[in-house]
């Protein structure tokens, strides 16, 4: 399998951390592609021109990273990262929705604020800012319900988390929501973690 990546995005950053918790990260070969570059070759993979793309080794492509994740959380036989039924399986969807929503708005207003100066919109920042929040401030609610087994959710949570942390240090999201913060700093422990960080 051929992972396109960036070593910046924590839609990848998620597969990733996937793979290492699957036992697949050996099966894996990363092949590095930026999206905004005028010449990438990344449609070919993925016609939306968007990391993350898996191609497997039929040379079918599956994209984006919830379906790349499920694809991978198949192909073991240990605990699933996807709870298959129940109550736990619609909450680890529901959390790791929440958590690619928080990297969505991340990247939106990380894109504005690129732009020239005279060209962005404040209140398109401000929006992706109140996003941010609304979700950051949900997950501080769940915090202490998060299980020890791993699923989907806490993995796209830790990873929306690390994006934030390296996009905006300076919204301290840690200084109004402990117990997000205590289990993210348990969380980022983890092998599969500390062996994808961004940046």
């Amino acid at each position: 399998m051929r992972l396109r990546w960036s070593s910046t995005s924590p839609f990848t950053r998620k597969v990733l951390v996937t793979a290492i918790e699957t036992g697949l990260r050996d099966h894996m070969e990363i092949v590095p592609a930026d999206p905004f570059a005028p010449d990438t070759d990344l449609p070919a993979d993925n016609p939306l021109g968007r990391i993350p793309a898996l191609v497997l080794d039929g040379g079918e492509t599956l994209y984006d990273s919830p379906v790349i994740c499920e694809y991978l959380d198949s192909l073991h036989d240990g605990v699933k990262l996807y709870p298959p039924a129940g109550g736990a399986r619609w909450t680890a969807l529901r959390r790791q929705a929440l958590a690619d929503g928080l990297c969505d708005a991340s990247v939106l207003r990380r894109l504005e604020t690129k732009r020239p100066e005279e060209l962005q919109s404040a209140s398109w920042i401000e929006r992706q800012i109140t996003v941010m929040g609304r979700a950051l401030d949900t997950l501080e609610e769940e915090a202490d319900t998060f299980g020890d087994l791993v699923t989907i959710g806490e993995i796209a949570v830790a990873c929306a988390a690390s994006y934030v942390d390296l996009r905006f240090p300076d919204d301290n999201w840690r200084s109004t929501r402990p117990a997000l913060a205590d289990w993210y700093d348990r969380f980022s422990q983890r092998k599969s973690m500390t062996e994808t960080e961004l940046g």
